[in-house]
């Protein structure tokens, strides 16, 4: 999405229940990556450290790469919206995104 100045404009963030929930129960070194894998979400969802893919059989869900162990799941909703749904061990995050 462009801004009148020809920018391109970075999505919202939102975070769904169990995101925070689960957050707040990981370790402070792994939520420090979580917060700088959501600044790179939010302002390029596509960058490549993320490694972003579409997560198989959940349509409209995508991982996003946050350390070697670590992924946390995200959708695109209307109006530039990026709702952060679950962060997990990477099984874990995928068997139920």
């Amino acid at each position: 999405m462009k801004t009148k100045k020809g920018k391109t404009a970075m999505p919202q963030i939102k975070y769904a229940h169990r995101f925070k929930k689960a957050y707040k129960h990981l370790p402070i070194d792994i939520q420090m990556k979580i917060k700088k894998a959501i600044q790179l979400l939010a302002e390029n969802p596509r960058h490549p450290s993320l490694q972003t893919k579409p997560v198989q059989s959940f349509k409209g869900i995508y991982e996003a790469r946050v350390d070697i162990n670590y992924r946390m799941t995200y959708k695109r909703l209307p109006d530039d919206v990026l709702l952060v749904r679950f962060v997990a061990i990477h099984d874990e995050a995928l068997k139920n995104p």
